[in-house]
């Protein structure tokens, strides 16, 4: 049997993880006689620091929730406190209802969570997890509210109906879950603030023995939960 995780092995493995990301950086200087003066080189190093830092956070929460958050806060992003939260996330729900009007986007509140529910008819084909074109607009949208109300964590699932095996829809559930996330972190959103997972027909809200409730069910869903500090 082996050896449990202390808190000084993660430590150590932590500390592991930050040299290799130290030893990278220099290797990437290799072979560039302008490397000590290069204009990216404070920026390179900042975005080093700040992986450093989303790798301690990963490390040391107990639940997805609070392993995002920590990343965060070890990426230098600020956290919400108090009333100050509702206050803020009202002004983002606000705004995603505005740029989701008329997309078919579902926008839901929860406490102090944002959820959008992004129904398959709109968002992709049957069976398929590409994303329509046509839905482009609509997403970019999201990104640019999410850039702009940046103190979030996003949670991004996927969700079928019962039809087909259980490993075909959770593959099919994780690909869609993944095409939208990877959508909205190309809009230039920061990576670590994402968790992306795929639910298979695990976790239905609608009665999957007639067509209309097969439909519902068939969806991917943002949750946007603010970053408490």
């Amino acid at each position: 049997m082996g050896k449990p995780i202390t808190a000084r092995s993660t430590s150590m493995i932590t500390t592991a993880i930050a040299g290799a990301l130290l030893l990278t950086s220099c290797a990437s200087y290799t072979g560039q006689t302008n490397a000590p003066d290069d204009p990216n080189r404070t920026r390179n190093n900042a975005l080093i620091g700040a992986g450093i830092g989303a790798v301690a956070g990963l490390l040391s929460g107990s639940d997805a929730t609070e392993r995002r958050q920590r990343a965060m806060v070890g990426a230098g992003v600020g956290g919400l406190a108090g009333g100050a939260i509702g206050a803020y996330q009202d002004r983002q729900e606000a705004e995603l209802r505005r740029q989701t009007q008329g997309t078919g986007i579902q926008v839901d509140r929860e406490g102090d969570v944002i959820k959008l529910n992004l129904p398959d008819g709109v968002t992709f084909d049957f069976g398929k997890a590409d994303l329509k074109a046509q839905f482009y607009p609509a997403l970019n949208n999201v990104a640019r509210t999410l850039q702009e109300y940046d103190q979030t964590i996003v949670e991004i699932s996927g969700h079928t109906d019962s039809v087909g095996s259980d490993a075909v829809n959770q593959r099919l559930s994780q690909q869609r879950a993944d095409a939208v996330g990877n959508y909205l972190i190309g809009q230039g959103l920061l990576r670590q603030r994402f968790e992306i997972v795929g639910f298979g027909k695990t976790r239905p809200v609608a009665d999957n023995s007639t067509e209309q409730g097969r439909a519902l069910n068939r969806r991917v869903e943002i949750r946007v939960i603010p970053l408490q500090s």
